[in-house]
């Protein structure tokens, strides 16, 4: 049955991929300035969809713990992989690799192939999930891909002057006292989450625009996809194992959301923060690029196996 939805999943990432070779095309041809766009992304397009998850999201101890959750584990194997990468990498490459394992293209990929797989249903639970995973990369992440280039005092005063975080505060106090921003704001805000895919893909081609010798660095892309695609999904089916034979937290459809998430490809998000702090943002496109080819294949075939 699964499998079935592979051509439809394809069509629907096909925009994806159109996406990354306009920004490519962008790069190339017109010389767009892609720091400009990674710093739209980061201090105004984010926030606002931070924002705006919050303060549609129906609160409850449940669906809480799953941002809790994937903010939980992604800053363990951040960590971990930023000590292990560092007996390896000497340079910005062991923050590169310690930023993008912690989180994936869930909102860009994850919810057009939860969409296809389970219906517009889930779409609640696949930002709750996603929320987890923008909060961490715009704090533990962002930090640990700062740390490449800056001390630890001028990382945490980058940290400090995130606005990802107040939105992710101011939100949640106006969910919390119900406070009704309108229509307008609807508007305005659907019109943020339209700029942050289109925007967020195209730099990912346009990070490739700027490589001078196609190199592809295997040992960097190999790290990286056994930690996105092998240890995330084995940590989540055991958190999983653990709720349903012991807590009783979570239904079937958490569970189907929760190894969805843990399968999505490297985030875009990666060539957003190389592009910020001046690292290898060609390296980082092309393993974006590559794992998101990878995961149309691959996340139909596990779903059909485990779901």
């Amino acid at each position: 049955y699964t499998m079935s939805l592979l051509p439809d999943l394809i069509i629907k990432i096909i925009p994806l991929i159109l996406l990354i070779v306009l920004g490519y095309s962008a790069g190339k041809f017109f010389k767009v300035e892609k720091r400009t766009i990674s710093s739209l992304l980061i201090y105004i397009i984010t926030p606002v969809i931070i924002l705006n998850g919050i303060i549609n999201t129906e609160l409850s101890l449940a669906k809480l713990s799953l941002p809790l959750l994937f903010f939980t584990l992604a800053t363990i194997i951040s960590i971990a992989t930023y000590h292990i990468a560092g007996k390896i990498w000497k340079d910005s490459t062991r923050n590169i690799l310690a930023y993008t394992s912690g989180t994936g293209n869930a909102g860009y990929f994850g919810l057009l192939v939860a969409i296809a797989l389970f219906g517009e249903d889930i779409v609640g639970l696949v930002v709750l999930s996603l929320l987890g995973l923008v909060l961490y990369g715009n704090t533990v992440g962002y930090y640990l891909i700062a740390r490449g280039n800056f001390t630890v005092k001028k990382s945490l005063k980058k940290l400090i002057t995130l606005p990802a975080v107040y939105a992710f505060i101011i939100g949640l106090v106006i969910n919390l006292f119900d406070i009704n921003l309108g229509e307008g704001f609807v508007v305005f805000s659907n019109n943020f989450s339209g700029a942050y895919t289109v925007l967020g893909m195209m730099l990912v081609g346009l990070g490739i625009s700027d490589i001078k010798s196609l190199k592809i660095d295997l040992k960097f892309i190999s790290f990286a996809f056994v930690v996105k695609f092998i240890v995330w999904p084995l940590l989540i089916t055991a958190v999983i194992l653990i709720d349903k034979n012991y807590i009783g937290l979570w239904s079937n459809n958490e569970y189907n959301i929760m190894l969805l998430m843990s399968l999505v490809p490297l985030a875009a998000n990666t060539v957003t923060y190389a592009t910020e702090f001046k690292m290898d943002s060609g390296k980082a496109a092309i393993a974006v690029v590559l794992s998101t080819l990878w995961g149309i294949f691959y996340i139909p075939i596990i779903v059909s196996l485990f779901l």
